[in-house]
């Protein structure tokens, strides 16, 4: 695993809450109160989707809350400066990764005092936080959140669509660790063709290329004891990096099932439909959102998010943020950023 770089500031005289240009301001008890009072909304809910996502990248972060990479820079680095969120840069063997970002302790004491409780109540430590730089999951968690952004940024600038619900990996286990883990758990709303809306839940399974099929097939094990529990027809979406794995993926789907499932295939398995897609499908206007889904079972065509099967249609039912699902302390974000209009078009700054 590539060793990140951690940016060190130059030891530079700072006030609480008043940045220097090339530094960042001083730890202190007046921190976090100082910080408070610079947050916009979106600074807030930013800081709230690092949390729950714990990592994400400068371009991941434009997707899903800016217009421009430029504004994202600009705002990002001021942030880093209040010492609100944290930054590292991985060496790679050629060219340069890009900025990651995870939330730091004064952003982190904001959240907190928000929920009415502590830091520690809240699940956050500085050097957890940061353990994702030295990680081997890293490029799985950025690639699984990802897959996510795209669709966030994709409701941001189509009308009539968007991503209702994002879950973390670590919110998925907290709820249904004992049986299925996804990499993320996600709805998807669109317009319906002859009218209404269309509602797909949907999990999501992000593959690196490191585990065999046959672990990827027994993972539908938990998935079809979720279905029988709640009664629900809930997709598996397997994101595979080339056409030569989903290939591969789609040949061991269509034989046995996991050992103890009565089905003729895993393809077939009730109560769990299952769809693959790779980053080319997927490299249309739509992105995820479009037609790069090719369901189990099926030689084509490849189908939108909306069409997939366990897809509803009829009024989008509510969010409901009034509660903390999996028993975190804390409560998943909206993947709509506040600074967006009401009309499904994204600012510009």
């Amino acid at each position: 695993m590539p060793h990140p770089v951690l940016y060190t500031p130059r030891p530079v005289p700072a006030q609480p809450g008043r940045p220097r240009t090339a530094g960042r301001v001083t730890r202190g008890p007046e921190l976090a109160a100082a910080l408070a009072a610079r947050l916009t909304a979106r600074d807030r809910w930013l800081l709230r989707m690092l949390h729950e996502h714990r990592v994400l990248t400068t371009s991941q972060i434009t997707e899903i809350a800016f217009g421009t990479s430029r504004a994202a820079t600009a705002r990002l680095l001021t942030l880093y400066q209040l010492r609100a969120i944290d930054r590292f840069r991985p060496l790679v063997p050629a060219g340069s990764a890009p900025l990651y970002f995870v939330l730091d302790e004064a952003g982190a004491a904001v959240l907190a005092a928000e929920d009415g409780i502590t830091p520690a109540e809240l699940g956050y430590r500085r050097d957890r936080a940061l353990a994702i730089a030295l990680s081997p999951q890293l490029g799985h968690a950025c690639g699984a959140n990802g897959v996510f952004t795209a669709l966030a940024a994709t409701a941001r600038h189509t009308p009539g669509t968007r991503l209702d619900c994002w879950w973390s990996e670590r919110r998925c286990a907290a709820l249904w660790g004992g049986t299925a883990r996804p990499d993320g758990y996600g709805r998807w709303h669109a317009p319906a063709p002859g009218g209404g809306i269309t509602s797909t839940d949907f999990f999501l399974e992000y593959d690196t290329g490191t585990e065999n099929l046959t672990r990827l097939i027994t993972k539908l094990a938990g998935y079809a004891t979720l279905a029988a529990r709640t009664h629900i027809t809930t997709p598996v979406l397997f994101w595979l990096q080339s056409a030569r794995r989903e290939a591969a993926l789609r040949t061991r789907l269509a034989g046995p099932p996991p050992a103890g499932i009565q089905a003729t295939s895993a393809a077939t398995i009730p109560g769990v439909p299952v769809a693959t897609a790779t980053p080319a499908s997927a490299a249309r206007p739509a992105g995820a959102a479009g037609p790069a889904w090719l369901p189990a079972g099926s030689t084509g065509p490849r189908l939108p998010l909306s069409q997939l099967p366990g897809t509803t249609t009829g009024p989008a039912p509510p969010t409901r943020p009034g509660h903390s699902p999996g028993g975190l302390p804390w409560y998943p974000p909206s993947p709509r950023s506040p600074w967006d209009s009401g009309t499904g078009q994204a600012s510009h700054d």
